[in-house]
């Protein structure tokens, strides 16, 4: 393995290491994830946007729950590969226009340089909810009308998740990919809904149950995507771990390179109870 670097960003509490060759040098680059036979190619239609939300990753304001097990530079390490796998799978989406809503105001930067084929947009707004709504559907300059948000915190969608998510199929208003914790990773909409996205609390483990009857109460119809998870602890660190092991070698190729460093951390969680019933 080559020596690690520096990777894109810097901050006052240090830079996040990374590994040298970063997977955009690989040869497997725009094909993270050898498509099974059958597989269907990822559809979506071209009035949409397709959103990550995103903060600058630092040291110790970033996955600060993973800390410990991870040092605080790795917890923010681990977020920029999430970010990175995620903006890499989403150019992977043909017909879309692809937009970071960033976080803080001087990130914009640090995010162009990470992804320069993406349309910046500061979020706007004293929370999640309102900068969702300010958000959704995307600016009028980007003459977009529907779109979809993607949470880049969270392990890169697997296919599942992906082709039901950004297919934007069938007659569904409301997009909710739940996740295990009762929070989502992902929201769309096809017309605005404010009161749906500002009179929620978006914090787990309620946010999910409380959008749907919510949805329900202002008559939106409401597709639910296959659940996902986060990494924010001990347990789902091993779980993150477990299926980089276990899945294609073209899967969240970022985050492979970056884990890979960390063998001894592997047996520190194999006594977790997760682990042992893999």
């Amino acid at each position: 393995m080559t020596p690690p670097s520096k990777s894109t960003y810097s901050n006052t509490g240090g830079s996040v290491p990374s590994t040298g060759r970063t997977p955009d040098q690989a040869s497997n680059e725009h094909h993270p994830e050898p498509a099974k036979s059958g597989d269907p190619p990822l559809q979506a239609g071209p009035s949409n946007a397709l959103l990550v939300v995103a903060k600058r990753p630092a040291p110790g304001r970033t996955k600060t729950r993973l800390s410990p097990p991870l040092s605080p530079e790795q917890a923010a390490a681990l977020y920029e590969c999430f970010l990175k796998d995620t903006l890499h799978l989403m150019r992977r989406v043909p017909g879309v226009q692809p937009v970071i809503a960033y976080l803080p105001q001087d990130a914009a930067a640090y995010f162009a340089g990470l992804a320069p084929d993406f349309d910046l947009l500061l979020q706007q707004g004293p929370d999640l909810g309102s900068r969702l709504d300010n958000a959704l559907p995307p600016p009028a300059h980007l003459g977009i009308p529907r779109g979809v948000v993607v949470d880049g915190e969270r392990p890169p969608l697997p296919r599942r998740c992906r082709e039901r998510a950004l297919g934007l199929l069938g007659p569904a208003e409301v997009w909710r990919g739940p996740c295990d914790d009762g929070g989502y990773y992902l929201i769309g909409l096809k017309r605005p809904a404010p009161r749906l996205l500002r009179g929620v609390r978006m914090s787990p483990p309620r946010v999910t149950a409380d959008t749907l009857a919510l949805a329900q109460e202002l008559g939106l119809r409401v597709a639910l995507l296959p659940a996902w998870y986060d990494v924010d602890d001990a347990r789902s660190l091993g779980r993150l771990l477990s299926e980089l092991e276990q899945g294609p070698p073209g899967l969240a190729p970022h985050t492979r390179l970056l884990v890979g460093a960390w063998e001894p951390l592997r047996g520190r969680l194999s006594d977790l109870p997760w682990l042992a019933a893999e």
